[in-house]
């Protein structure tokens, strides 16, 4: 495991301090679950991106399903003859 030096604004540095108390762990435990939230909502967000712009893409050749298709399917869930997705037609 590394080491790595912080600069904390005052408030936050009592936040965490206050946090790690009550929940009796290391003030570095509370830092690193943290940034791990911090790191996968990031990648979250990345991949989100990644498909925001592929969806785009699709969208731009072509590549969409009528809005009465969808509804239909979506109307068609929880009944005993549900329908597939839809699929564009390209």
């Amino acid at each position: 495991m590394s080491v790595t030096t912080v600069r904390l604004q005052a408030e936050v540095e009592q936040q965490l301090e206050a946090i790690a108390s009550r929940l009796e762990r290391s003030k570095g435990w509370v830092i690193n679950q943290a940034l791990s939230e911090y790191i996968e909502k990031q990648h979250l967000q990345q991949e989100r991106w990644k498909q925001t712009l592929d969806a785009m893409e699709s969208a731009a050749q072509g590549k969409v399903v009528d809005a009465s298709e969808v509804h239909n399917w979506l109307n068609s869930w929880g009944a005993e003859k549900e329908q597939d997705a839809p699929r564009s037609g390209k």
